[in-house]
This record gives C-alpha cells, structure tokens and sequence, in this order.
C-alpha cells in the first residue's frame, strides 16, 4: 500500500470522476477536472527543476487553485509548505528561507510582497501567480499558462508512504516553524486511516474512496483558512472519500449562512468562537435580505476543533440549531488528533473543552506516568504512535517536543489537562501562555471562556501582567459587544465567580476595537501582551488602571 496522500485522492478520482470535487460561488470543477489541472501543475513544477523532497510553497486564501496546487505538489512528491497571507515581509522571509522552498503558488493580490521578498531567497526560483482580480504587476509565470503548457497525464512514478508531510505552525510564542511528518502517519491520525471513535485501522488504501463511492455525496465547508492544518484535513478527508468541499476566501457570519444555504451545505468546520460567535449573531438576525431565518434544513454537523468553543457559545448553537451533531475536538500540529467530544445543551463547563480522547493519547505528569482519574493532578497531553519526524532544521524543539517515558515516544506540544473520574479529560491550555499568579497557575482559555459568559463581552484574551506582590495578576484584554457600554471588574465579578475561583479572575482589564487573532482564529497572546504595555488598564471607558484585588 503507498498510502500516500496523492494516491489516496487518485482513487477516488478514479471512482467517482464526474462528481463535483470542489467549488466556490462562481465555479465548481469536478474530481476528473481536478485531477488533470494538478497533473499539469506537477509535470510544470517537476519541468522547472523541482525534484521530490523539494519545498513548494502556497501562498493562497481559501481557493480552488489553492487546492489543486497542493495535491499538484504531493503528486510530484514534492512537500508543501503553507504560508500564513497576514505574515509581514520579515516573517514571510523566515518561512521562505526556513524552508528551503524553490517554488512558490501565489495569489496576485500578494504580488508586491513577493516582489520585495524573493530575491533574497536565493533558493526560491519559481514563481506561479494566481489571479484574483487584484492589479499588481509582476513577472511571474501565470497559473494558467503553467497548466497550459504542461502535459495532463497522470504518469508520474512510484510514490511512498515515507513522502513529508510538513505544516509549519507560529503557535502562541516565537516565528513559524515546520512539523515534519510522514503521509502515512498524518493520514492515520487526521485524514481517515484509522476510525476516530474506535481506533480501528483502515486496511486497505482504497476503503474511503469505495465507501465514499457507496454512498451520497456530503458537501462540506471548511471555513478556517487552509494555512490551517484543520482545514487541510477537512478538505482531504473530503477528498478521500469523494465528497464536495466549498472553498470560499472570507469569512462573515452572514457570508458563511448564506452560501450554507445556497450549496446545501452538510458539515461546517470551524474553529472555536472566533468563527462561531459572528455565526451565532447572523443565526438570530435571520436573512438581511428576506428578514427569514436561514434555511439550514441539510447541515447536520458543525464540527470545531483547535481553539477555544465557550460553553455559552456551544449553548446557544444548540438552540439555534437543535437535533444536530456538534463535536468540539482537540488536536495541534505535533499530534493531529486527540479527541472527540459531543456537544449537548447544558453539560459544557467553563474551560477548554471537555473531551474523550483515542487510545493513542495520553495525559502525564512530570516523570511520564499517566495521571490517575479523578486525582485532580493536572498533566500534559502526550500521543504516542503515529506522530511526526520532529521540526524542521530545530533539533532543540523536536528534543523538548518528542520525548521518550518508559520506552514509548511521545509528542508533548505543551497543552496541559486534568483527567476527570469519568476518564474524560478536561482541556486546560497551552503551558507556554499559562499565568502563575502567587504560586497558582491560571491558564488563560479557562478565563476567557468566564468572561465570554458575560453579555456584554464579544472576545477576550487572557495574559499575564507584572505585579509586585503576585509576580503575575490575571489580566484581560476585553472587545465588548457593539451595543454594550464599558464594564468594570466589579461588574464582571457576579458572572465569574459562578464560573471560576476567584484567584483566577482578571484585576486589570484593556478594551480594544477588535480582538486580534491569526486567519485560522487562533489566540494571539503575543498582540495581546503589547497592549498591555502600550498604555494604562481602563477600568472602564479611559479610566486609567484599577487593580481588583
């Protein structure tokens, strides 16, 4: 068996070839379409002295170009790198020179930061620019013209299961950094090769192409940005199993209805609140055009996974949208998936997310023993089996991540847990974010999730801020809902304590315009310190800093 990611979209290209692969609001191409246009994509790459293990990189909103493209470069064995489209030019520099990449897919629309950037990568020599309808000069060969003059044959040679896979990743703290994992291993922990709920193995390479043949097609919307692992992972999975999958390049809670309705959308993938809450408010404006509420009658599942999904945000989902399945699941780059949990009115509780993990997972204390349930000891989140190389060119960072504990190799990104008696675990946060405030670690999702608890409260980061009798304080930079006026600590204080205890509340409070997170939705601690340190806590509206004690 190759196992292999191109080979696993072959077989369904082969099955179901006239069948709808993916679509936008002007286009659809079907799987037989797509097939032939990443032939001609790999034989131009593989033409223009791109050799397999080779970095090819796409820099690209959610489009179908951008799809193609990456199945384009697993077919010619070369390794994608994603490229985050709100990077400066310094950090786009890193990730290019980082990289190694040889060969970039871009949208035009970023043309001017390519232009400033490549020449000083003096590996990067081929350059293929996407139209999206921007003007911005440039001398890169066109998207268009590259699959034009290429050949549309699938004869490329023998592929493996030992073929990179590699996601680069910013994380929470410093720059991005790549995840280096084999097809196989990656596709057995996150595109279907082993079942999520029983563990069970995929023994043949051709089982989701013929089950997704048997069956209905699913059309499903990936709606965090495909620089974002999850949204990668949705998209084959789709792909695998011959489904149709909606690719649309922005994101608005009417936006995102809308085209639910009129695509007949059956599973959206989102990523926690940052995407849920503006779905939640268009839900109950209803239509701004008809002023009807939107006709969702064919979604079925709404499936989050990687960031922060409130318990009031989950609620609320359940009464808009009852009787459907709602899964809030936990995974990172270093580990792929961890675990599942379904989301009912009422059972969630403040925190991350309260989940049952597979049996490749694990939560640890500090020697590398499993936490006992129930103890209330908190550990870290360790997988073991099909997990990644390590980093690319970082042979401290895969040190510190992959570790071995009684003979078995683990993954340990960071993210702390508590087992529950139940055995479900309970999802804390990442360490490397976490506050230590006079000897008591708060992790900052449990937080955040209170504070969003409050009416008035849209988003909300959680820091750490210096303090002369704690070393920290809990600190919270706050985006209050349009029609909301400015709150105190002291009025936010009868929501939380109900929520969390009270070491864990925030003292200080900053309110901003917007909260920043990354394209994905992901926490952006590091913009959230710095307006700390940019200008005095607001108590409420310019007042200046009040510590709650």
């Amino acid at each position: 068996m190759a196992l292999n990611i191109a080979d696993l979209v072959e077989h369904a290209v082969d099955l179901v070839p006239e069948r709808v692969a993916l679509l936008d609001d002007e286009r659809e191409i079907t799987y037989a379409q797509m097939d032939e246009q990443a032939n001609r994509l790999a034989h131009y790459l593989l033409a223009n002295g791109v050799a397999p293990g080779d970095k090819v990189g796409i820099y690209s909103r959610n489009t179908i170009e951008a799809v193609v493209a990456m199945v384009a470069v697993f077919k010619a064995r070369a390794v994608m790198v994603n490229v985050n489209y709100r990077y400066v030019e310094n950090e786009l520099q890193h990730i290019f020179t980082n990289s190694d990449m040889v060969a970039l897919v871009y949208e035009r629309r970023y043309a001017d930061k390519v232009a400033n950037v490549a020449p000083q990568c003096p590996r990067l020599r081929t350059l293929i620019v996407v139209e999206d309808g921007t003007d911005l000069p440039n001398d890169s060969v066109e998207y268009e013209a590259a699959l034009a003059q290429s050949s549309p044959e699938r004869d490329f040679g023998e592929r493996s299961p030992d073929d990179l896979y590699m996601l680069y990743t910013g994380g929470t703290t410093g720059m991005p950094k790549g995840v280096m994992w084999r097809q196989e291993d990656v596709w057995r922990v996150l595109g279907g090769g082993i079942n999520f709920l029983t563990g069970e193995y995929v023994a043949d390479e051709w089982d989701l192409a013929k089950l997704g043949a048997a069956n209905p097609v699913m059309t499903r919307y990936p709606i965090p940005p495909m620089i974002h692992g999850g949204s990668q992972w949705a998209t084959f999975q789709s792909l695998f199993g011959g489904g149709k999958t909606l690719m649309m390049p922005e994101f608005s809670g009417h936006g995102v209805l809308a085209s639910a309705v009129r695509h007949q959308v059956n599973m959206l993938f989102i990523t926690g609140d940052a995407m849920a809450r503006p779905i939640v408010d268009a839900l109950e404006a209803g239509d701004p055009v008809t002023g009807e509420p939107y006709d969702l009658s064919v979604l079925y599942v709404i499936a989050s996974s990687a960031a922060l999904f409130s318990p009031t945000v989950k609620d609320r989902i359940c009464e808009l949208l009852p009787n459907r399945m709602i899964s809030d699941s936990i995974g990172s780059s270093e580990t792929g998936f961890g675990g599942l949990g379904l989301v009912t009115k009422g059972a969630a509780q403040a925190g991350g997310p309260r989940v049952k993990i597979d049996a490749s997972t694990s939560v640890l204390d500090e020697d590398g023993n499993p936490v006992v349930p129930g103890s209330g000891q908190i550990g870290v989140l360790a997988r073991s089996g099909h997990i990644p190389i390590g980093y690319y060119k970082d042979e401290a960072k895969t040190a510190a991540t992959f570790k071995e504990f009684n003979g078995i190799r683990y993954s340990i990104p960071g993210d702390y847990a508590r087992v529950e008696e139940d055995g479900a675990v309970t999802m804390l946060g990442r360490g490397s974010v976490s506050i230590n405030t006079g000897g008591e670690k708060v992790f900052p999702e449990e937080v955040e999730a209170a504070l969003k608890a409050h009416p008035a409260v849209f988003d909300a980061l959680v820091v750490g801020v210096p303090d002369e009798r704690f070393g920290e304080r809990v600190a919270a930079v706050v985006q209050l809902r349009a029609d909301a006026a400015a709150i105190t600590v002291d009025e936010l204080r009868p929501v939380l304590t109900t929520l969390i205890a009270a070491y864990k509340l925030p003292r200080s409070l900053w309110f901003v315009p917007e909260i920043k997170r990354s394209p994905a939705g992901k926490a952006d601690y590091r913009w959230a310190k710095d307006q700390t340190r940019e200008r005095p806590a607001d108590e409420g509206a310019g007042a200046t800093e009040t510590v709650v004690g």
